[in-house]
């Protein structure tokens, strides 16, 4: 009978200690913490349900936002070459993505993880509907990333409208979102060695190197290959709708909400001020852009107000997750200043056609955002805190990023456009050039001359 009383005491005792011990976990980490350790993740629905937006908005950017600023600001006879241009990238690099690409960006690529993700995700491989990616579906996540891989390209249009063969449009497109836009991708946001260069990783919030900076440097080289457009400068006539660039450039702007503040992937304070910061500095950068035209030139223009938009949009990107509201400001303005600057500089002073000035507004802009992410970003200047260094060790660290970005974009383009050249040429007659890309490569007119 002893030796069973102290059985029960014993039994007693653990079951005390136990119940002792789960209380203190309990009331240290939340009853939460106990739910999670042992339970699946879950969906969250508020988060899936907003990058679901947010996909469609950035989609939105594409088509019809930057197909209709692009086809506002050329001539008449080579908007629906434009147009077409615009929409042929979007449905191929949608293809190219299922394939390759987003895999090679957010794939695990093993002992070459820090370069580059590897063939594992290929036509999504393993990826199904309960398969997440952090609290969103896969899918989902899937489908936002494809909408920045098409937009990327797709803004190298402006620099080679109106002489450009559509055969080189397409398998320049195809190569470089492989071999430029996915690597970086991987590089900053896949886990590669940008993401944790000098142990605190390059901050790029939503595509200042990845995005801007590729495409822009990118485009500077195809135009200066390609060559300047007939007539350049002194005879290249404005934009033949100023109208329709205020209607894309204004698109743009609403589906940039989704670009920046659904960088955050999840419907929370971040995003929200991502999307207030986005706002904050393309309405400065506009009316920046307009004073300085306005100074310069006599007059505000409808296209110059408009592409300061863009020039602010671009330039935040980047920033969006890290700067308070008086960065945003600050940015906006650094982008109507330098990106107004940067247009003449590449056209009047370096000479390369760079048409619609992706260099100048998204190269620049990218880059000068973010540079700008590692000063303003920090709390001590009201940023929202970026990392655990100092100021000047991760203007260090961004700076390898933007140096790192353009030299492989340089490099890869040039080499692109070559094998591009030699495989279907890449620019169109002077009679084809005369006559309009439109009639004479599609067949089609929907301006009058």
């Amino acid at each position: 009978m002893r030796r069973l009383y102290e059985e029960k005491m014993t039994n007693l005792r653990n079951l005390a200690i136990l119940i002792g011990a789960v209380a203190l976990v309990t009331a240290i980490a939340g009853p939460e913490a106990l739910a999670q350790g042992s339970a699946p993740a879950k969906i969250n629905a508020g988060n899936s349900a907003w990058i679901l937006t947010a996909t469609a908005l950035v989609l939105f950017m594409t088509l019809p936002g930057l197909a209709l600023f692009y086809g506002g600001l050329v001539r008449s006879r080579n908007v629906l070459s434009t147009l077409m241009q615009c929409f042929s990238i979007c449905c191929l690099v949608s293809v190219l993505w299922l394939v390759v690409a987003y895999s090679l960006a957010f794939g695990d690529g093993g002992s070459a993880n820090a370069w580059i993700g590897g063939f594992g995700k290929s036509f999504l491989s393993g990826v199904g509907v309960n398969t997440l990616s952090g609290d969103i579906p896969e899918t989902v996540f899937f489908m936002f990333q494809m909408t920045f891989a098409i937009i990327t390209p797709a803004l190298i249009v402006g620099a080679f409208v109106e002489r450009i063969k559509f055969s080189a449009v397409i398998v320049f497109s195809a190569l470089w979102s492989i071999f430029v836009y996915a690597p970086v991708a991987h590089w900053v946001w896949g886990g590669g060695w940008l993401s944790n260069f000098g142990g605190f990783g390059v901050q790029d919030f939503a595509g200042g190197l990845v995005v801007h900076l590729t495409c822009g440097v990118s485009a500077f080289v195809i135009a200066a290959i390609l060559g300047h457009r007939r007539g350049f400068p002194a005879d290249i006539r404005p934009p033949h709708s100023p109208g329709l660039v205020m209607i894309g450039a204004a698109m743009l702007w609403v589906g940039w909400f989704g670009f920046n503040a659904g960088s955050a992937l999840a419907a929370d304070g971040s995003a929200g001020m991502a999307m207030t910061v986005t706002h904050i500095s393309a309405a400065t950068a506009a009316l920046t852009w307009t004073v300085v035209e306005w100074v310069r030139y006599g007059k505000p223009t409808l296209v110059g107000i408009a592409t300061g938009a863009i020039a602010g949009l671009a330039t935040i990107t980047p920033a969006s997750g890290f700067v308070g509201p008086v960065g945003a400001l600050v940015i906006g303005f650094a982008a109507g200043v330098l990106c107004f600057f940067a247009v003449n500089i590449v056209k009047r002073v370096v000479k390369v056609d760079d048409a619609l000035d992706v260099l100048a507004v998204h190269g620049v802009g990218g880059a000068t955002g973010v540079l700008l992410t590692a000063i303003l970003g920090a709390t001590s200047l009201g940023g929202l805190g970026i990392s655990e260094t100092t100021i000047l060790n991760q203007l260090y660290i961004q700076f390898v990023g933007v140096v790192a970005t353009l030299v492989w974009s340089a490099v890869l383009t040039y080499i692109i456009v070559k094998v591009t050249s030699a495989l279907v040429g890449l620019r169109v007659g002077e009679d084809e050039e005369i006559e309009g890309l439109d009639i004479i490569t599609h067949g089609e007119r929907g301006y009058d001359l």
